[in-house]
């Protein structure tokens, strides 16, 4: 039998060349996420429910990056978790909550703890706006049964606005009316949109985020290929979600083909990520089956098992390598998921052919991730576990009341759980990824991604040399 041969980031360096850029602020990391959706950073958070929720895909954004809401929870959990994201930011929220007038106190309060919005626009059954009312207006309320029309800002002294309202406007309006929401309605009174002087701050504020044409941040949202995906999949899209990532552990499967193919059909402009696979040939049968960008990776992330229990995999550069050659045929991205143990491997997966790298446990352990601290011996740590590992699995079984507690020994995991030194912010993490990104890119002499895709030479390096790569023959501080 002749074997193949394949190569992982450890087994390779970049050659160093002349290089003609003179600082790392000359290099643009800006890149494709899929066929359309351009980022500033080419980083995405995994979807993983130690890893990315609302909170770390507001973070991802804000950075230029993107975050992928993980699909281990409810339907409506992860729709509001999608919500959280678009409503964070944009300076138009095109669909805000609303409340009826003939509503209660009470049940406004209740919509306050599912959304965490104080401020609500009321209007009538039609979407005719009658109001709007804000927490000062019912924080003292007498009473919990108070109806809303009783405290409510009456329309006719709101001001509001129209479809064709500017940024600039609607600053004018908030200084001169000293007021912070700005409802925007068509000529029959109907309710179309809202500008929040917040909206209008955030959208300022961060130039380079990853935003939408209403300036709201992007954030995407992973579905299953059986059972509720397509129910999932229609609520996500109607939360605004903007890319959805039908994610499997073999995305060259039929049934997961046959997903995508059914996603595709009933949903013709939506963006989707399709994967994960580690074959030229996976690659040609997702785009055929109508992905915008591929997923790839199997086995390598740092918590997953599939190698070890399964047997099966590709070393992950070689995978990056030939499916970039077969997606770029067809001018499909690549996203490289799993496998980086050090800032140089992003450069390395990069350098390969991938347009942007998906990052777990760089980010796992960030003050916006999920979970709480937990202090071990006078250090603080945060639970990190693969999606297939088994405690994952289980509480999914359990949640999902797809297995009974004395059959949870028939779940064959292939990953581990683990505890994760705690890093802070996120910001600072990305800060020093792309730092060391923008340096290798400077040493292959590419200002740009594609041109380290044209520039990006190798060197197969042995255990020897790994070794050498590293600090040696001292003891760190």
């Amino acid at each position: 039998m002749k074997f193949d041969e394949g190569f992982t980031y450890d087994d390779v360096l970049l050659i160093p060349q002349r290089s003609f850029i003179d600082h790392r602020h000359e290099i643009s990391l800006k890149t494709h996420l899929t066929r359309t959706i351009e980022m500033s950073l080419p980083f995405l958070s995994a979807n993983m429910d130690t890893v990315t929720e609302s909170a770390m895909a507001i973070a991802l954004a804000t950075e230029g990056g993107i975050g992928i809401i993980h699909r281990f929870m409810t339907i409506d959990e992860q729709v509001r978790e999608v919500a959280k994201v678009k409503r964070n930011v944009g300076f138009v929220l095109s669909a805000p909550y609303t409340i009826r007038p003939d509503d209660t106190i009470e049940q406004i309060l209740q919509q306050k703890t599912q959304t965490g919005i104080d401020c609500f626009v009321v209007t009538a059954k039609a979407g005719r706006v009658v109001g709007i009312i804000s927490r000062r207006d019912y924080q003292f309320a007498p009473s919990p049964n108070t109806p809303v029309a009783k405290l409510m800002t009456p329309r006719k002294r709101l001001i509001v606005g129209n479809r064709k309202t500017t940024i600039q406007e609607a600053k004018k309006i908030f200084a001169s009316q000293k007021i912070e929401k700005l409802p925007l309605v068509d000529r029959h009174g109907m309710l179309v949109g809202l500008i929040t002087a917040r909206s209008v701050k955030n959208f300022e504020k961060f130039p380079h985020s990853t935003k939408d044409a209403y300036g709201r941040y992007r954030v995407g949202a992973a579905v299953g290929v059986v059972d509720d995906y397509l129910d999932r999949t229609k609520a996500l899209l109607t939360a605004g979600a903007d890319v959805v990532m039908v994610d499997v552990a073999h995305g060259h499967n039929d049934v997961s083909l046959r997903a995508i193919k059914t996603i595709r059909k009933l949903y013709k402009d939506t963006e989707i990520i399709g994967g994960n696979v580690a074959t030229p040939e996976g690659v040609a049968d997702l785009i055929a089956a109508g992905v915008d960008a591929v997923k790839v990776g199997i086995g390598p992330g740092g918590l997953c098992t599939t190698r070890i229990v399964a047997g099966v995999g590709v070393p992950q550069l070689t995978a990056i390598m030939r499916a970039s050659a077969r997606a770029k045929k067809s001018g499909v991205p690549i996203i490289a998921d799993g496998g980086t143990n050090y800032p140089g491997d992003i450069t390395k997966a990069l350098a390969g052919g991938a347009s942007a790298i998906m990052l777990a446990g760089w980010f796992a352990g960030t003050d916006e991730s999920p979970g709480g601290i937990i202090l071990r011996k006078g250090m603080k740590y945060k639970i990190h576990r693969g999606s297939a590992s088994f405690l994952a699995t289980a509480d999914r079984k359990l949640k999902f009341k797809q297995t009974t507690e004395d059959r949870l020994n028939s779940i064959v995991a292939e990953g581990i759980e683990a505890l994760i030194p705690y890093k802070g912010k996120v910001a600072d993490v990305i800060y020093q990824l792309s730092g060391a990104l923008k340096s290798g890119m400077s040493y292959c002499n590419a200002r740009t991604i594609k041109e380290l895709w044209k520039n990006a030479r190798f060197i197969r390096i042995t255990d020897a040399g790994f070794r050498e790569s590293k600090s040696h023959n001292v003891e760190e501080l």
